[in-house]
């Protein structure tokens, strides 16, 4: 899906260091950052993180995005717990 959203090799290979990269747009940076932040711990997405996507995003795309990554989520959840590999 990253590909036909026009990222690069490079980016996808740089993923888990975007935080540091130039490859990387302010947008996406603060979309990984929440990511990160909902899969490891969404108890506590701190005022911070809520400035910077307002910043960058509409109530809308928030949802969207919350959306998305709580969805990936448990597809990745529930495919771990029957030993599914995903279709390619």
């Amino acid at each position: 899906m990253a590909r036909r959203l026009g990222w690069s090799e490079e980016q996808l290979g740089h993923l888990a260091e975007y935080a540091g990269r130039a490859d990387f747009t302010a947008r996406e940076k603060v979309a990984l950052r929440f990511a990160e932040r909902v899969t490891t711990d969404s108890n506590h997405v701190d005022e911070e993180l809520w400035a910077d996507l307002r910043r960058h995003f509409d109530e809308g795309e928030v949802v969207e995005l919350a959306a998305v990554i709580g969805l990936f989520n448990y597809f990745n959840r529930f495919n771990n717990a029957l030993q599914m590999e995903p279709t390619k």
